[in-house]
């Protein structure tokens, strides 16, 4: 396990998901042998404004926020949210918008969260069983098929 840290900022609007995944990311961590750690900004997500997540993990992390310029992965849910978290990010940051999700591809609209996350997981070296497995694990069951389309969707994103 490497001594470096990595930081990975989710962002986009109230009801997109943002929580949601940054669970999910939090526990592919943990599973993973990883020290985890998450912040939340909230605002006035209830009422659909901006909201982003931070998950920071490594082989010990201290803090769950992100140092300023330290953003290794941006995931836009929504691509305007972009102005708001730029200066969060370095030259070096890998910037991952919605755009590169076939939306149309999407079963329910609503996994778009999920497909964000397959798409990040191209750049982790996790398996995708370990993935869906907490994928499954933190959804009801429902709702295991179309989020796991929705995950192989985003892994399969150009």
């Amino acid at each position: 396990m490497t001594e470096k840290i990595s930081s990975i900022k989710i962002a986009g609007l109230g009801g997109m998901g943002v929580l949601t995944s940054t669970q999910i990311l939090a526990e592919v961590f943990f599973r993973q042998g990883f020290d985890v750690k998450k912040a939340e900004i909230h605002g006035m997500s209830q009422r659909g404004g901006s909201i982003c997540s931070d998950v920071r993990f490594g082989k010990k992390v201290f803090s769950p926020m992100i140092p300023a310029s330290e953003v290794d992965y941006l995931v836009l849910f929504q691509d305007d949210q972009f102005p708001l978290y730029e200066a969060d990010c370095s030259p070096q940051t890998i910037i991952i918008r919605p755009e590169v999700i076939d939306s149309a591809k999407l079963e329910n609209k609503r996994a778009l969260n999920i497909a964000m996350l397959g798409r990040l997981s191209r750049y982790l070296d996790i398996p995708s069983d370990v993935w869906l497995d907490v994928i499954h694990d933190a959804l009801p069951e429902k709702l295991h098929k179309v989020n796991e389309i929705a995950f192989k969707l985003g892994l399969q994103s150009a």
